[in-house]
Parts: C-alpha cells; structure tokens; sequence
C-alpha cells in the first residue's frame, strides 16, 4: 500500500515540514514515483517503531472483504514458543519457520529465502531485542488464516538492529492478504508502544500473560474512523 506525504502527516501525527526534512536526510523509507513520494505503508510502520513514534488511530481501518483477526486471536493461532535455537539470523529465522503454524503444503525453505531477502533490505530489529520479521509479500505464504507466531531465542543475536542491541524476541505475521497483514502488523505496532504488553514482551513472561495482556491493551485500542477499533 502506498502512501503519500498527506497520509504520513496523519499517520504519524507529524507536520510535512517534518517528513520532507527526514526525506532529504534519507532517515526515511521513501520512493519517489513520478516525481511525487511514495511510502509503503509495512516499512513505515517498522520504521516509526524502531524510532518510538506515537501512531495515529488511523492505522486501524479494518481490511475490507475479510474477516477481521484481532491481535490475541492472531497470537493464539500463531503459538508462543520459549527457549528456540538459532546461533545467528540464518539459523534463528529458519527455528522461527519450523516453528511457524503453516499449512502442511507450505514451502518452508522459500519462505526462509524470503524472510533472509528481506532482512537483506533492512533489518526488522526495532529495538529493545525485538524484531518483527516477515516477507514483503504475504500472499507467498498461502495460509487460510492470519497469525502472528512469538518466538523467544535461546541466545540473543544481532539483528542489525537501529539501537545496536542484539534481539531474543520474533513475532512473525502470517496473513492470507495483503490488508489483512497490515492489519496485524499495525495492532502489534501500537501494542508494542503500550508498556504492560512490552514488558510481558521483554520479560518472557508465560503464555496466559501475555495473551491476558495483549487482551487488556487490545481493548483499549484507541477508535478508528468510523469507530472501529
């Protein structure tokens, strides 16, 4: 989904003057098509997290034509896995995928091919030991039905991540479409900016907590146009 420097103004609850500063610093993901920018709404999202932006209400706009997976339900399709191996990034996302709730007709490998690839764009670390990989297109995946699988590493390792600190925690979206991806990632990017379900994050805590937590922060998600949340 591409947006435009008006929809990041509303986004991001930041003035043009703002972004169009951050565009020449090149601090922003932005790609200028036919002389106008352009911002792709998944890289956004992370970028604004890494850095601990406030994000608008306007990130929750229900995808349209399907039904609608809420951030605990996604997670409790997803599992919630503790103590996963992986002595790098390759090995980590490959524990991550073997872990990963996929149809049983699922290419696994391919889907490791494309979470590497898009860590080759950039890392997916956005601070604090966390790390949101995915693949720049859901549809790849071919699943029935959205989740989001939390893996915690064994041993922390460096992701690249912009606050430099290696990372032991992966949530990993699995989504049927595009929307419905983006769906999922911006409910868990504003989550993550809530501190009772960031710190059940951070300190591993069990599987009833942080699905109780991530319940609580859920209802509490701010309004939407319309008022959905």
């Amino acid at each position: 989904m591409r947006l435009t420097i008006k929809d990041l103004t509303e986004l991001l609850n930041i003035s043009e003057k703002s972004i169009r500063r951050w565009i020449k610093q090149g601090t922003i993901p932005a790609y200028r098509i036919q002389g106008q920018y352009r911002f792709n709404k998944s890289e956004i999202l992370e970028w604004a997290t890494a850095r601990k932006l406030n994000l608008s209400a306007n990130i929750f706009p229900e995808p349209e034509g399907v039904p609608v997976t809420g951030l605990t339900d996604a997670l409790t399709a997803g599992g919630i896995f503790y103590r996963v191996n992986g002595s790098d990034k390759e090995s980590a996302l490959k524990a991550v995928v073997e872990n990963m709730r996929l149809p049983d007709a699922a290419d696994r490998l391919l889907l490791l091919q494309f979470l590497l690839a898009r860590e080759d764009v950039a890392s997916t670390g956005i601070g604090d030991g966390i790390a949101i990989p995915h693949v720049r297109n859901p549809l790849v995946l071919n699943v029935h039905e959205p989740m989001i699988t939390l893996c915690f590493l064994e041993k922390a390792i460096d992701f690249l991540s912009l606050d430099a600190q290696p990372v032991f925690c992966l949530f990993t979206i699995a989504a049927p479409t595009v929307r419905t991806h983006l769906y999922l990632l911006s409910r868990l990017a504003f989550a993550l900016r809530n501190p009772e379900f960031k710190n059940a994050v951070i300190n591993q805590s069990s599987r009833d907590i942080i699905l109780e937590t991530a319940r609580r922060v859920e209802e509490g998600f701010p309004k939407a146009a319309g008022g959905r949340t």
